[in-house]
């Protein structure tokens, strides 16, 4: 997968959570996932179509969402809940945006779905394609969370 496809999210994840959920996170190395599983207690998932089809997916462990969330809403999160779900699902949403603002601009454009967001411990996502899913792992100062990457054409 061209890197021009990755660093568009990359960028989209750091501004987003810097802006909207005062949280400053550090992005990891992009590395190729040998499975196609994406774990996490919440994970928002969203299909992108266009001159490329594929999926995006953010997942994060629940310490790390209701800090996150908490920030966002400037109160104090203690559990998992609709609030929880509703900010994962905007937040893949922001992120998938501002990403998909930078690809057309370089030619490349992409429409989003509908986010869909899971949540429950130990439940598990497939990437459903033949073909690499790149994970980029992120860290904060409340653990860490993962964006999964997958494009097709």
């Amino acid at each position: 997968m061209d890197v021009q496809y990755i660093n568009p999210f990359i960028t989209a994840t750091l501004h987003v959570l810097k802006t909207m959920a005062h949280t400053e996170v550090k992005a990891g190395k992009p590395f190729l996932k040998k499975e196609k599983l994406a774990r996490g207690d919440v994970s928002g998932l969203i299909g992108l179509t266009g001159e490329v089809s594929g999926t995006i997916s953010v997942s994060f462990p629940e310490k790390c969402i209701l800090a996150i969330v908490g920030r966002m809403f400037g109160e104090t999160m203690t559990a998992m809940n609709d609030e929880i779900g509703d900010a994962v699902g905007e937040i893949a949403n922001m992120i998938s945006g501002q990403a998909r603002q930078a690809l057309e601009e370089m030619g490349r454009p992409l429409q989003a779905a509908i986010p869909s967001v899971i949540m429950g411990k130990g439940r598990q996502i497939t990437h459903i394609t033949s073909h690499p899913v790149i994970a980029i792992p992120f860290d904060t100062d409340n653990g860490g969370f993962t964006i999964e990457i997958c494009f097709e054409g």
